[in-house]
């Protein structure tokens, strides 16, 4: 069975990690997370809470990779974007184009 190169990248406010890896050609999101080791250097994730996806759109974790596809573990939102938004125009900030205030 040939291999793939893929990525799985993992960050704290702390730390960023990336783990390249190479894995059998069928392997999922799930098991290439499993291989890189981040479970074990990052106690705090749990597959059954934290999202993952590949750069930066959410997939399931039986997602089959592709070759040089970045597998990442997203933490849980601290505050609702939406609720810090109307916090925002509440307090009377605007807020420029990219999401900095003005």
């Amino acid at each position: 069975m040939s291999q793939i190169t893929v990525e799985v990248v993992y960050a704290t406010r702390e730390k960023q990690k990336l783990v390249i890896l190479k894995v059998d050609e069928g392997c999922t999101a799930q098991q290439a997370v499993e291989r890189s080791g981040l479970l074990t250097e990052f106690p705090e994730i749990d597959l059954a809470k934290n999202k993952i996806g590949i750069f930066a759109k959410a997939v399931k974790a039986d997602t089959v990779l592709r070759d040089k596809d970045r597998v990442e573990i997203y933490r849980p939102l601290i505050a609702d974007p939406k609720e810090v938004r109307r916090q925002r125009v509440a307090d009377g900030k605007v807020m420029k184009k990219g999401g900095g205030e003005a």
